[in-house]
């Protein structure tokens, strides 16, 4: 059977970059092109000593390689453009890009169905935060409060994680959270953030990768859950397991619960 041929957007990111060296290095997956923010040429360069072609424009990019899937990591504008083009083009598509609204996951479903395409969107392709979030859901029902804590580098673009974003709404699907207000707020959003009252708290800050952390509570004791991510090495085989995945679908998956059968 050939390789996978895969089309990294965003490929110039730490991310991409990552993507781009796990692809060469499966056997069943091909990194054939890269799309970037930045004029470097039309090549660019894989850890092997290999060059696929390079373009800041997806839809050219598109004009000289032929790919089945697409895998962005960039922002959520550019990712629904991406997908808008890749979809026309009859292209799977896979996204870790954080910060997508609820109307951003609509438009990525009625492109899946209008196209019959694969979409996978995942808020993490760590294995264990994906654990993370299924055990959280499994705990909701037998807390009445609940925080979560999450911490990355500084560069990060959004606020909170999507990951963090996709463990409150997996639980607040399971039960109403009680969230007790201060009677004063001298410094004001100390509380965190409040989505269906879960409580979310972020720090951005050098020397952090990624980590999250549940914490459950209830009369006398509180049950934690984390997850660490110490390389960006962790989410790949996630990445692939998408991309291998997306290929045999015709619809959108939000979340690679599915994919390890946790639903």
């Amino acid at each position: 059977m050939a390789p996978i041929r895969v089309i990294v957007h965003g490929a110039t990111g730490r991310m991409g970059k990552e993507t781009l060296a796990a692809l060469g290095r499966d056997k069943e997956t091909s990194p054939v092109g890269g799309v970037g923010r930045s004029a470097m040429g039309d090549a660019l360069p894989l850890p092997a000593g290999a060059f696929v072609p390079y373009d800041t424009s997806l839809e050219r990019l598109l004009s000289r390689c032929q790919a089945d899937v697409v895998v962005d990591f960039t922002n959520a504008q550019a990712c629904i453009a991406a997908a808008r083009v890749s979809a026309a083009r009859g292209l799977h598509f896979v996204t870790g890009t954080s910060g997508l609204s609820s109307t951003d996951l609509d438009t990525l479903r009625d492109l899946s169905r209008r196209h019959t395409i694969g979409i996978i969107v995942g808020p993490s392709f760590a294995i264990g935060a994906i654990i993370l979030n299924h055990l959280a859901r499994i705990a909701a029902p037998f807390f009445e409060y609940v925080d979560i804590f999450e911490a990355h580098h500084e560069a990060k673009i959004d606020a909170p994680s999507g990951t963090a974003l996709a463990l409150a709404r997996a639980m607040a699907t399971e039960r109403a959270f009680k969230r007790p207000a201060p009677e004063r707020e001298p410094l004001s959003g100390t509380r965190g953030g409040d989505l269906s009252g879960v409580s979310i708290h972020s720090t951005r800050m050098p020397g952090r990768l990624a980590a999250h952390e549940v914490v459950f509570g209830m009369a006398g004791q509180t049950l934690s859950l984390k997850h660490d991510t110490l390389t960006r090495e962790c989410f790949m085989p996630g990445v692939l397991m998408a991309v291998k995945e997306v290929v045999k679908r015709r619809d959108c998956v939000i979340g690679l619960e599915s994919l390890l059968g946790l639903k």
